[in-house]
């Protein structure tokens, strides 16, 4: 099953690939690898922003399935940048890396557990090609006020 099916299978829509909001391009090719400049999280073009952790307060404080839910998000966007970049996703081989940023306070540690909700979505869609190296970093501030920022490199056929 090619990952445009398996997407369908799975019931997931890409949206539409984000623009770049400086000086640089969302994707680039290197031999058989694509570097994908970070991406912030957001559902249907609406930005999801807050703070996740225990002690963050007011309208910005945001649950731990909040959090994975914005890291999947993520996760689709990064699809949608492979398929516009590549001109199909079925292109792509397979996620060698993964390295993604959740905006949360000091006191909150399951960084881990956010990005699976990117890193479990790229296996389900690439099956063992989707499994990949990581880093789960947190931050104390992302552009835009953005719960989860994720970049990522694929491979591609050679």
């Amino acid at each position: 099953m090619t990952p445009t099916e398996k997407l369908r299978q799975l019931s997931f829509t890409l949206p539409p690939a984000p623009q770049p909001a400086g000086s640089y391009v969302p994707a680039k090719t290197v031999g058989n690898l694509v570097f994908c400049s970070g991406v912030i999280s957001q559902r249907d073009g609406e930005l999801i922003t807050g703070t996740v952790g225990q002690d963050a307060k007011g309208s910005h404080a945001r649950s731990l399935s909040d959090a994975v839910a914005a890291a999947r998000e993520c996760a689709l966007l990064q699809l949608a940048n492979l398929s516009a970049h590549l001109g199909s996703l079925d292109k792509v081989t397979g996620i060698v890396s993964l390295s993604g940023y959740v905006q949360c306070t000091a006191e909150f540690h399951d960084q881990p557990t956010v990005l699976n909700g990117a890193s479990d979505l790229f296996v389900q869609v690439f099956g063992d090609a989707g499994a990949h190296t990581r880093a789960a970093v947190g931050c104390v501030s992302l552009p835009r006020n953005a719960l989860v920022e994720l970049s990522l490199i694929a491979s591609i056929e050679a």
